[in-house]
């Protein structure tokens, strides 16, 4: 997603916001992460986790938990005018109160130093009441690195894709992995897994690992391999392919013109591996599929898609997040309050970054309220993104960031030999 993110009134843009790899990654590991996690539990006890988690919420602790939107501020208790004009409450601790809100994602005006940061996500964990958030950023690297002031600077997708070895791409991932995870992130809107077989792409690009479909899909299991290793969700985007559009979809509405068979032969391997390889999240796109959808919505927007295609067809059982929904791609045809209700009823479980917060939030509350949205809808959603942190260890007791440790595995000795073998 390409968002700039500034002053009140100002349109949030910017780059995101949506088989198996080998042996040992090249380059070995790195500092221990700075976050505790709980020991794996057999998944009966899982399950009874999850379950109760679920059990003490109501529907407007559920409804909180699909939302992640940007906050303003370096520190919880930060008050911001563009907080209290966005969401009508001054800091982000207010804000994730009062919405309920299972995930906020960190962009560079989060960012002023180590220290910082890692107050600034123990603090939103801490403002947390419902359950552990889920805090996020787009660190693809390369083009898209949210953390980039204070993280190693790996090289991105399509030089990772060069070396056509898939053991870089997981080495790359699971030493993103533990720098994010050091800071108190835990959910990275990564890798990209569109082929970008259009020049004239001019939202993807050298974000792709390529444009060979069988390569992009090795690089993609790969990465997400690698990312689960450092005990960090990853996210697969954006479905179902971005990567033969002409239209940036910050800016308007792309259509992908393949029929079933191309989309099968060049936009699903990719995701078929992300899947295969246990992806935590899929990221929708916000682009128009006609030959798997003739209705003219967007993939986002899309039950045959997200449902369709990707859970009953590809056998998804993760997380499927929106891309930004503040994007004129998803914009065209609905409103703020619509566009979220419509999300939700196609089958997306996380709503990132809504153009309106308090229409969107209050509009899937109606939606449940009145029927439109079904309890079990609802639940199959909270159920999934409490499922994931079980998965990565954070659903009964929140991540803690250390600063100390943060700063030996960030831009480590390790990570930054790791950069050079890459790029070299």
């Amino acid at each position: 997603m390409l968002r700039r993110i500034g002053t009140a009134g100002l349109l949030a843009i910017a780059l995101t916001a949506c088989d198996s790899a080998g042996a040992t990654p090249t380059g070995g590991k790195a500092a221990p992460p700075a976050q505790t996690t709980t020991p794996q539990s057999p998944p009966q006890a899982q399950a009874d986790s999850v379950e109760r988690a679920l059990s003490k919420m109501n529907v407007e602790e559920k409804v909180g938990q699909l939302f992640m939107p940007v906050l303003y501020g370096t520190a919880a208790d930060t008050v911001s005018g563009e907080n209290q004009a966005r969401y009508g409450a001054g800091t982000p601790a207010k804000v994730i109160a009062r919405y309920h809100l299972g995930g906020v994602i960190l962009f560079p005006h989060n960012i002023k130093g180590v220290g910082q940061v890692v107050g600034l996500t123990n603090g939103l964990q801490k403002a947390s009441k419902d359950v552990p958030l889920l805090i996020g950023t787009d660190q693809e690297n390369g083009l898209v690195a949210r953390m980039s002031a204070l993280m190693t600077d790996f090289p991105g997708a399509a030089e990772i894709g060069a070396t056509k070895d898939p053991d870089r791409a997981r080495a790359v991932a699971e030493a993103t992995g533990e720098e994010l995870r050091a800071l108190g992130v835990n959910l990275d809107f990564a890798p990209v897994a569109d082929v970008n077989v259009n020049p004239n792409n001019p939202v993807i690009g050298r974000r792709a690992y390529g444009d060979d479909p069988a390569r992009v899909a090795k690089m993609v299991a790969a990465a997400v391999k690698g990312f689960g290793e450092a005990k960090v969700a990853a996210t697969a985007k954006h479905f179902p392919g971005h990567g033969d559009t002409d239209v940036d979809s910050h800016t308007g509405l792309p259509v992908i013109k393949h029929t079933k068979a191309e989309w099968e032969r060049i936009d699903a391997p990719p995701f078929k591996a992300a899947i295969g390889a246990g992806v935590d999240a899929v990221m929708s796109a916000h682009i128009v599929f006609p030959k798997l959808d003739p209705s003219g919505d967007p993939a986002t927007l899309s039950k045959p898609i997200l449902t369709g295609l990707l859970r009953q067809k590809l056998g998804f059982k993760g997380v499927i997040s929106t891309d930004a929904l503040n994007m004129a791609g998803v914009r065209k045809k609905y409103n703020d309050g619509e566009i979220a209700v419509r999300a939700v009823l196609a089958g997306a479980d996380l709503l990132l970054m809504p153009n309106d917060l308090p229409k969107a939030y209050q509009a899937v509350v109606a939606a449940v309220k009145s029927g439109r949205i079904s309890q079990q809808r609802l639940d199959q959603s909270v159920t999934r993104l409490l499922t994931l942190r079980q998965n990565r260890g954070f659903l009964v007791k929140a991540p803690v960031a250390d600063a100390d440790e943060a700063a030996g595995v960030l831009r480590s000795a390790e990570h930054r030999r790791l950069a050079a073998r890459v790029t070299r």
